[in-house]
């Protein structure tokens, strides 16, 4: 398990996690998540740490599903169809298919994606022009080019601005807390780049684990494998008769800390918070319509984080650098994101959510518009950064229209040129963070949360055409 904290940290409590888990406050599985509950009590409030808080009425959304495309899928097989661009451009797909909005058209093998167009928007001009997965992952999810400093991922900003009850609380006054983690991976890291950055770990992603797909959905350090939920509680009442400590809790604030964070880490378990990952709570009609899969189950576990507080949640679904084999593989991948990204679009718009739920789908880069049939490769695409396109749908992001422009063969940008930091900023925006605050910075340096014109990178600006 991917834990937020270190095993030293003292937690402002006056305990260490070690010292916690040698008094026997806590039990092996709830052990991360209770001391990552303790620390978000007692840590100093996030505006101190140079986030400002922002009016909550400023905001049009609450949260943000990403699909993160993980090795660059093609977008002139997707979202930017060429299909007069000839058969060395489109091999076997060459048959876009009109969608619910007049004018606009995907690739063949998005039926379901089609049908729910005018709840989205794609940009076709997508830029940066960096080939390697390495700096094309780290600029698209951060807007910033590697140097001196490491940035945080978009989900690590959002989670600063967002994610606690101490910057929750600031921003709307309600006080609330979610025991849900803000910034949660489904289900593995992302990899090539830390998402934190030089934030620190606090704002790390929780990774899951497991398969949302399985009989039971293992999330590692909530949900055991070895142990049934009726065995769980057992050994929380248990450890309840043995814990000798308990008399004196209430003398020590420390303790009583402590004891609070075990409690909310056993709830997340055992409790109602931990049913979020039992997708066994949804009817067998709708886990059949996200599809019976990692992907589409993943999807729907997005769907009800969102729904139970969580502020940012990425499935990372790999398996899209195709240099070899690539249209086997799309007749494979592309169904079963246009069922489970269709659905998931569909579902959050029917449950009201789709207003203020952020739904971002895309990849480091795209793939090279024309084919490579020569030896090694026959029929794979490569790496392309010069030119690829992105889905943007909810949370005051318009629906039904289309971004920028690519030319003919999808090679270059004609037209409306965006860069990761010009979405990204946008993003920020409609989440209501404002884009030129600082970042909390562990020297105390001033960062802002979106590049500004000093640090010299392009920009095609905001776009307002969205919004």
């Amino acid at each position: 398990m991917r834990h937020y904290y270190s095993d030293h940290a003292t937690c402002g409590l006056g305990l260490t996690r070690r010292q916690v888990m040698h008094s026997s406050l806590l039990s092996g599985a709830g052990l991360a998540m209770a001391s990552r509950l303790a620390v978000a009590q007692a840590a100093t409030a996030v505006s101190d740490a140079g986030v400002p808080a922002v009016p909550a009425e400023t905001a049009k959304a609450k949260a943000v599903i990403q699909i993160w495309l993980s090795g660059g899928p093609a977008h002139t097989d997707m979202f930017d169809p060429k299909p007069d661009s000839g058969s060395d451009y489109t091999g076997p797909l060459s048959h876009p298919i009109e969608t619910n909005v007049a004018g606009i058209r995907i690739g063949e093998l998005l039926p379901e994606l089609a049908k729910v167009a005018d709840k989205y928007s794609l940009i076709r001009s997508m830029t940066h022009g960096q080939n390697g997965h390495e700096t094309a992952s780290y600029l698209t999810q951060t807007g910033r080019m590697p140097g001196r400093l490491v940035y945080p991922a978009a989900g690590a900003v959002v989670t600063a601005f967002k994610g606690f009850p101490d910057s929750e609380a600031t921003a709307n006054g309600s006080g609330a807390k979610s025991l849900i983690p803000p910034y949660i991976v489904l289900t593995q890291p992302m990899g090539r780049f830390s998402e934190a950055g030089f934030m620190g770990i606090r704002y790390k992603p929780f990774a899951t684990g497991g398969d949302p797909n399985a009989q039971r959905f293992e999330v590692e350090g909530i949900i055991s494998k070895d142990l049934s939920d009726n065995q769980q509680r057992q050994r929380r009442e248990l450890l309840g008769k043995l814990n000798s400590l308990s008399k004196v809790i209430g003398r020590n604030a420390g303790l009583q800390a402590a004891a609070e964070a075990r409690s909310e880490a056993y709830d997340l378990i055992v409790g109602d918070a931990g049913r979020v990952f039992d997708l066994g709570q949804e009817p067998d009609e709708m886990r059949q319509r996200y599809g019976r899969n990692k992907f589409g189950q993943s999807c729907l576990a997005a769907r009800r984080l969102v729904e139970n507080g969580a502020k940012f949640v990425t499935i990372n679904h790999g398996g899209w650098d195709t240099h070899k084999d690539h249209f086997a593989t799309m007749r494979r991948k592309l169904p079963e994101l246009d069922r489970g990204l269709g659905t998931l679009i569909a579902d959050l718009s029917d449950r009201g959510m789709l207003d203020d739920t952020i739904v971002w789908c895309i990849g480091e880069f795209g793939r090279s518009p024309k084919v490579a049939v020569e030896s090694p490769w026959n029929g794979g695409r490569h790496h392309f950064g010069a030119c690829f396109s992105s889905l943007l749908a909810g949370g005051g992001f318009k629906g039904g229209q289309v971004v920028g422009e690519s030319d003919s063969r999808g090679e270059t940008v004609k037209d409306r040129p965006v860069y990761p930091g010009d979405l990204i900023g946008t993003m920020y925006e409609l989440l209501g963070i404002d884009p030129e605050a600082s970042l909390p910075h562990p020297m105390g340096e001033f960062v802002r949360a979106t590049p500004g014109k000093d640090e010299g990178l392009e920009s095609g600006g905001r776009l307002t055409e969205l919004i």
